[in-house]
């Protein structure tokens, strides 16, 4: 390959073929990028606290937001992978992730396992809203497939929103 075919590869933009509009590519690439970074500042946040959680109920709050970090992590490729299928491009950086994150980070020195438990639950119900918002413009743009996914994701943060609520209930 000759240089100058070289680099008019690198230069070549990133086109994918779909059947859809190229405003329902750009609505729909804009609210699954906005969950993509919201989902990566909540596993991260998920992690920290995981990392940093003490107390007496240690082990099962340490392996619960394990779990709950893979199920979120889990999250983050098929949301960027959509993206791509439909010809938009995604995130590049972690800069990226923090200018479009909606979901606050946390750097305290120190954090009781009661508040880590009970941000994360309230991160969890606003990242349900934020799907729902996400699902309502995948079906204004008959984009099957990513409200395909995006349900399960409702169902699973909904899952880990009501664990989490229920760790943090005072005992009757």
């Amino acid at each position: 390959m000759s240089v100058q075919a070289a680099k008019a590869l690198q230069a070549a933009p990133l086109h994918t073929s779909t059947d859809l509009q190229p405003n329902a590519v750009r609505d729909i690439s804009g609210a699954l990028n906005l969950l993509l970074a919201d989902t990566f500042a909540l596993y991260l946040k998920t992690k920290n606290f995981h990392w940093h959680m003490s107390g007496r109920h240690f082990r099962d709050y340490h392996l619960l937001l394990d779990e709950q970090a893979e199920q979120i992590f889990g999250m983050t490729d098929p949301l960027a992978e959509r993206v791509r299928k439909i010809g938009g491009t995604t995130l590049h950086s972690i800069g990226h992730i923090g200018r479009l994150q909606r979901v606050l980070d946390n750097d305290a020195e120190f954090v009781t396992p009661m508040d880590m438990l009970a941000e994360l639950r309230d991160d969890n119900k606003q990242l349900i809203t934020s799907l729902r918002e996400a699902h309502n413009v995948c079906d204004e743009h008959g984009d099957v497939a990513a409200a395909s996914l995006l349900e399960n994701w409702i169902d699973e943060t909904e899952r880990r929103t009501w664990f989490l609520f229920e760790a943090t209930r005072a005992a009757e």
